[in-house]
């Protein structure tokens, strides 16, 4: 899995979403932004929603509150991804559960760069 779409990838590098996907990029992930307030992020094309990305996706990663999470997981699993990760203080056990049953790998409360950096160790 190397195609990462980010879902409230921000601008601000101060906020996890750009720092964690900048990181994720230099190991070797490829970054898609999500955020329908910006054309481009980071020298990135950004893209509206997931349904915008032509591109195969492998893993989702929402940086979003909990409330807006089941639409992204339910367009998700449309789009066939393999994995749909929601970072730190992302919960949300019915779109985890509907993502599980449709074959999808779940993880919650749980940020993807410092899960990489424990493995890498």
């Amino acid at each position: 899995m190397r195609t990462i779409a980010v879902i409230g990838f921000s601008p601000n590098k101060e906020r996890p979403s750009n720092f964690v996907s900048k990181y994720m990029e230099k190991q070797g992930y490829e970054i898609i932004p999500v955020n329908p307030n910006h054309l481009f992020i980071e020298n990135k094309k950004c893209f509206s929603t997931l349904k915008d990305i032509e591109k195969k996706i492998d893993i989702v990663n929402i940086f979003r509150k909990p409330e807006y999470v089941l639409p992204i997981v339910e367009h998700a699993i449309k789009l066939k991804v393999k994995a749909i990760w929601m970072q730190d203080n992302v919960w949300h056990k019915e779109a985890a559960r509907i993502a599980d049953e449709a074959g999808l790998l779940v993880v919650m409360n749980d940020c993807l760069m410092r899960r990489h950096i424990k493995e890498s160790e």
